[in-house]
């Protein structure tokens, strides 16, 4: 059965500054999330994105095409809520670090690993004055509880908005280095990307390619791409 959707009601989307940031109006009628909070985002950038996606809305309104809409609502209706449980579910990927899980064999993807993977964990020793140590196999090896705790420090320090997106950069690449790398701007967000599927990409090389897979995979890729520009266009 397909999903009923609700009709294009309005003809006019227009952004409007209110106290404590932007809105969007629909008709002279401000936009409501879904748990019926006004929709009060932080930047005159991120109100304009969001008005876009409205006035693309031809008949139905299809949330799919939406994805700044989206994720303002998210950051308002859970994030801003629940900052500390999801700061503590972030900061947690530090202590199992996809970088810091390397093979131990065949020689060419360690040293592809070290070639990629490290780089970015000698970033964030210097950025973030956080060092997580790489270790061989996949058994959990904790990390030091200093450089956890600083960690933890600065992703508490994001507001919701900026913690809305850094939810995806962190959950889709399955690195909280490599979140942070794509927030503060140590790479291309497209290249952090490719970093962070370098497992992926190496079986592909070996075993060929699952269309299936790699569908997901592109969707998985726009979505970290659309998380970056959301980061960027929150203050």
């Amino acid at each position: 059965m397909s999903e009923c959707k609700p009709k294009r009601f309005w003809k006019d989307s227009t952004v409007v500054e209110v106290d404590g940031g932007f809105t969007v109006e629909l008709d002279g009628r401000r936009v409501k999330t879904p748990a019926k909070a006004g929709l009060l985002v932080p930047t005159l950038e991120m109100a304009q994105a969001i008005a876009r996606e409205w006035d693309a809305q031809v008949d139905a309104v299809d949330p799919a095409t939406m994805p700044f809409t989206r994720s303002a609502n998210a950051a308002v209706d859970k994030v801003r809520i629940q900052h500390a449980e999801v700061a503590d579910m972030l900061a947690a990927y530090g202590d199992s670090d996809l970088l810091c899980y390397r093979a131990s064999h065949p020689q060419e993807l360690v040293l592809r690993q070290d070639q990629l993977w490290s780089p970015a964990l000698d970033w964030a020793a210097e950025t973030l004055g956080a060092r997580l140590k790489p270790v061989s196999g996949v058994v959990h090896e904790p990390q030091s509880r200093e450089v956890l705790s600083a960690l933890s420090v600065q992703v508490h320090a994001l507001g919701p908005f900026h913690l809305a997106a850094f939810h995806d950069l962190v959950g889709l690449s399955g690195s909280l280095i490599l979140g942070f790398a794509a927030a503060r701007n140590w790479r291309e967000a497209d290249e952090i990307w490719r970093i962070s599927r370098l497992d992926e990409l190496w079986q592909e090389e070996q075993w060929g390619v699952d269309e299936e897979a790699t569908e997901q995979a592109e969707i998985k890729r726009q979505s970290f791409l659309h998380a970056k520009r959301f980061f960027d266009v929150s203050g």
